[in-house]
């Protein structure tokens, strides 16, 4: 058990509440910074050392606090926006407690795990409990776009760390954590043509619609399900009126793959499609965002003590591959031991029916901090 007391499941409920009626939708740094400078206030309270990076384009602020100790320290990372926008809570996905499930607009993913963190560190520093190791605790305001302004801060904080944390959601009915994901890149393409009447002179016009329709076959061919690639063109657009050849057309693409040289391989492949003939040009733009996290022995290792935590606190720990990506393909990447999935049991991350299991919140807050605490 931990040394930290961490209180009951209605007790985490009832504060994780206000996390999650605090919307926090990622296009929003004012609503994000609102949730950080709660957190900030009351670390700052219990003699955290912090530090607070400014957002910039368009993103919220990243709150870094620090333990006492010596050593490489343990490193763990939560998100506080969610995909939903302003409205979500007053219309489609009220705050309600029903029966085992508790629901709220980014309750799964992530302000459970978030959430985890930021209390299994505050009252770490509270009741002064001795870790093995110092924690670095970040708080970020921009993964579910990619992170583009807090990957910096957390790879800075996790280069020559010991382990790192991510209290993403526990995955499946039985409430894996994660010890390798996927790869993910992103892409636009914008598809150039020439307009002409439909009707009068079509032969004129270059569709730039047609030339993007055969462009999304393409790059649904390199999807290898064996390989584990995947590819997936969404949303699309173009044209203006029916009357009209349409100059104009793209498109988004997400990719995931489960080796850097398959993202390499797929990256090339897809900026390749750019280029000039016959009337039509074709711009692409982006690349693999993420780089797969793939389980090492010391992931192993470190997910075999969360499996013997978890196993003491009254519940099986199982592990996962999973296709989606977080922060913790960042810190893996660099070499340093990350074991994710750590947060709450539920489902429905980014869909109306999103909860966590409440009942769960106490034994999987303290396995979490019973790793901050022991990790060696």
């Amino acid at each position: 058990m931990p040394q930290t007391q961490l209180g009951s499941s209605e007790r985490i409920l009832d504060e994780l509440k206000g996390w999650v009626v605090h919307e926090t939708p990622t296009t929003d740094p004012k609503a994000v910074n609102g949730l950080i400078d709660k957190a900030q206030a009351e670390l700052a309270a219990v003699g955290a050392a912090l530090e607070r990076m400014p957002g910039y384009d368009g993103y919220g602020d990243t709150l870094i606090a620090r333990t006492p100790g010596e050593g490489a320290p343990v490193v763990v990372a939560g998100h506080l926006d969610t995909v939903w926008d302003h409205g979500t809570l007053a219309t489609s996905m009220p705050w309600k407690v029903d029966g085992a499930k508790a629901h709220g607009p980014g309750i799964y993913d992530m302000k459970a795990g978030s959430f985890f963190a930021f209390h299994a560190v505050r009252e770490i520093l509270r009741q002064k409990v001795k870790t093995k190791r110092p924690i670095i605790l970040l708080l970020t305001p921009d993964e579910e776009v990619g992170s583009p302004t807090s990957r910096a801060p957390i790879e800075k904080a996790a280069t020559g760390a010991r382990a790192v944390l991510i209290p993403e959601p526990a995955g499946g009915p039985n409430g894996a954590c994660v010890t390798a994901r996927k790869g993910v890149g992103r892409f636009v393409m914008k598809v150039h043509g020439v307009s002409a009447h439909a009707g009068g002179n079509w032969q004129d016009g270059r569709s730039a619609v047609v030339a993007l329709a055969r462009k999304i076959l393409e790059i649904h061919d390199l999807t290898d399900l064996p390989g584990g690639t995947t590819t997936n063109v969404a949303p699309i657009w173009g044209g203006t009126r029916p009357n009209v050849v349409p100059p104009e057309a793209g498109c988004e693409i997400d990719c995931r793959v489960a080796t850097v040289p398959d993202g390499e391989r797929i990256e090339r492949l897809i900026h390749a499609m750019a280029g000039e003939a016959h009337g039509i040009r074709i711009e692409v733009t982006g690349g693999m965002n993420r780089p797969p996290m793939v389980e090492t022995p010391e992931i192993t290792a470190l997910y075999e003590m969360a499996h013997g935590i978890a196993a003491r606190h009254g519940y099986t720990l199982p592990k996962q591959h999973r296709g989606g990506g977080s922060d913790g393909n960042f810190t893996a990447a660099i070499g340093v031991p990350t074991l994710d999935g750590l947060g709450c049991t539920g489902a429905g991350a980014h869909a109306p029916f999103e909860h966590v299991l409440w009942q769960d919140l106490a034994p999987r807050c303290a396995t979490l901090c019973e790793l901050l605490e022991s990790i060696d």
